[in-house]
């Protein structure tokens, strides 16, 4: 469907920062959920953090709360993931991802739940801290 691009993360320390971008193929994406997923050796992928483009709510699992933040471009096709005071745990391979959101919720629910709608994914990025 829409490609995806992703920047590529990076190996940093405990502490440091990274921030990813995620660029779709066209624009006015309203009704649309974007984010990021990531996925630890031998589990499946998990939510992040994922934005609403028509309205730009935000919603982040736990253990990233207060230390990363999604947002979007004005042209609501590119989506930034700023990872701050990464931890070790926060090592993984990370994917964007754009699915269907009608309203809000939709892009709740598909953070919370991976088989949410049909999806498209851009290429693995793999961030390290150690």
């Amino acid at each position: 469907h829409v490609p995806l691009v992703a920047s590529w993360g990076g190996s940093v320390q405990p502490g440091g920062s990274l921030k990813l971008s995620c660029v779709a193929s066209e624009r006015g994406l309203n009704r649309n959920c974007m984010g990021w997923f990531r996925q630890f050796p031998g589990k499946e992928r998990e939510g992040v953090a994922t934005i609403y483009l028509g309205g730009g709510n935000t919603y982040y699992t736990d253990s990233v709360k207060g230390r990363f933040i999604i947002y979007q471009n004005d042209a609501r096709n590119t989506v930034y993931l700023q990872m701050n005071n990464l931890r070790p745990e926060d090592t993984a391979m990370y994917f964007c991802a754009k699915f269907l959101g009608l309203v809000n919720y939709d892009c709740y629910s598909g953070l919370r739940d991976i088989s949410k709608g049909p999806r498209d994914w851009g290429q693995g990025t793999q961030v390290t801290v150690s």
